[in-house]
């Protein structure tokens, strides 16, 4: 999971393998510490390294809204992400550290906001040999649809 925080992959493949392998409980404890270890390394080599990238990127007064912005919504905006599994994981470590997000602020939203996913994933691990032939065909059926409508939405978009 700390190598996830430097190289993108799905991690919730390895999520289920750590709950399949260890249980749901201890899957879930070493998925929790091993993304919390990666995205602290992240943060802090963002935190650390990542202003002179910052400088060339925004003027100074963007770079000062930013961090107004993080001090008015960066608690609600760092569980927000953390919560809602659409933007990426390594994404929020880096983004975190460049707006100014503080040390605790960042390590107790990250800390609580990736808890459900990390034990919704290592259960399903634990369950994945058990779960019905049935209860895959839903699942394979609604990837698939999820697939088509993006599809279909995305040329009629461009059309």
């Amino acid at each position: 999971m700390v190598i996830h925080s430097f190289v993108p992959f799905p991690a919730e493949i390895l999520a289920c393998a750590n709950g399949l392998v260890y249980g749901p409980i201890l899957g879930a404890v070493i998925t929790w510490v091993g993304a919390m270890l990666g995205a602290v390394a992240a943060y802090g080599l963002a935190r650390r390294f990542g202003n002179p990238f910052v400088k060339r990127l925004l003027t100074s007064r963007q770079s000062d809204e930013l961090t107004r912005w993080a001090g008015r919504q960066g608690v609600g905006a760092m569980l927000m992400a953390r919560l809602l599994p659409i933007i990426a994981f390594n994404l929020i470590n880096y983004a975190a550290a460049l707006a100014g997000i503080g040390w605790w602020t960042f390590l107790w939203t990250t800390g609580l906001g990736i808890l459900p996913m990390t034990v919704l994933t290592a259960v399903f691990g634990d369950r994945v040999l058990t779960v019905s032939p049935w209860i895959w065909t839903a699942v394979g059926a609604a990837v698939l649809m999820a697939a088509w409508v993006t599809h279909v939405a995305r040329r009629r978009r461009n059309a």
